[in-house]
């Protein structure tokens, strides 16, 4: 679910009237929703890979309580260990398995042996260095000492799955932001409005201008041997924005 898409236009006005006007008063309902909210909106793309984050979540919620618990450095070094191999673990599979396949195809292929490419790719998920990093600062916080473990499951997997920086960033310590998720919400008006304005000046930007700049710098990148120098700088610059 896209930013811009007509479903998240609908979807965000929906969540916000029952997370502020509905469960106002149930912070334990808030997280819930928030954590339903955020599943849907990545499950939205292919919800497959929600067990993915699902498995990532668990694993550092677990890992969390042990590294709080464990008497010995040695043990706090083992679970740590735990989380970083099994998050960057992950992380470097769907992020460089096709590499490798791909270098493996070609090898076999310089031998005379055929290998079917389509059904060896491995589809890199939608946000998943934000969300790995996410519950791997959960775990660093609580082996350096900054934070203690949440007892809440549903509270971690909502900072883990938080829907508006998810698959867009910035990344959150959990020190930062779990403590306001475990923490109950009052809505002030003012803030809304705030936030309001930051969200439609942040779609003007996307829909009226990074995306009208983007017609031009594809077709211009799409067409370079044809263009000039100064074009090119030119549409380079759109293609920033």
């Amino acid at each position: 679910m896209l930013f811009n898409s007509p479903e998240f236009l609908l979807f965000l006005p929906i969540v916000f009237g029952l997370y502020w006007f509905v469960m106002r008063q149930n912070l334990k309902a808030q997280n819930v929703l928030l954590l339903f909210a955020s599943y849907v909106f990545y499950g939205w793309w292919d919800w497959r890979f929600l067990g993915l984050i699902a498995f990532s979540t668990v694993v550092d919620f677990f890992v969390g309580i042990r590294v709080a618990k464990a008497a010995e450095k040695r043990m706090k070094n083992w679970w740590m260990a735990v989380s970083l191999l099994v998050n960057l673990g992950l992380l470097a599979y769907f992020k460089y398995a096709n590499f490798f396949i791909e270098s493996w195809i070609e090898a076999w292929g310089a031998m005379g042996v055929t290998m079917n490419a389509s059904t060896l790719k491995v589809i890199l998920p939608v946000g998943i260095s934000f969300y790995t990093f996410q519950t791997l600062s959960y775990s660093i916080d609580i082996y350096r000492g900054t934070l203690k473990p949440t007892r809440s499951l549903v509270n971690f997997a909502a900072f883990v799955s938080f829907f508006p920086q998810l698959v867009a960033g910035p990344i959150e310590r959990a020190s930062r932001l779990l403590p306001q998720i475990e923490t109950q919400r009052e809505f002030k008006y003012e803030e809304g409005v705030a936030g309001l304005r930051l969200i439609l000046w942040g779609m003007f930007k996307k829909v009226v201008v990074a995306d009208t700049c983007a017609i031009y710098a594809n077709d211009i990148f799409a067409n370079y041997t044809e263009y000039s120098g100064p074009t090119l700088l030119v549409a380079s610059a759109g293609h920033v924005c």
